[in-house]
């Protein structure tokens, strides 16, 4: 699980992913350029927090 943020409006994105480093590096070339994350340009990582699987950070 991570959250990213953008600095000038403070807005938060919560996550989930297998490969946090490629999954950050797809937020900051906005990879999905009419997704969330681009539109509000989060692409500074705040918060990290490893589980075992998905279903568990899900839960969490």
């Amino acid at each position: 699980m991570y959250i990213i943020t953008n600095k000038m409006n403070g807005v938060l994105y919560i996550g989930i992913s297998d490969s946090i480093e490629e999954r950050v590096k797809e937020h900051r070339l906005k990879v999905y350029p009419k997704s969330f994350t681009a539109k509000y340009n989060c692409d500074i990582l705040v918060y990290l927090e490893e589980y075992d699987n998905g279903l568990e950070a899900e839960l969490q």
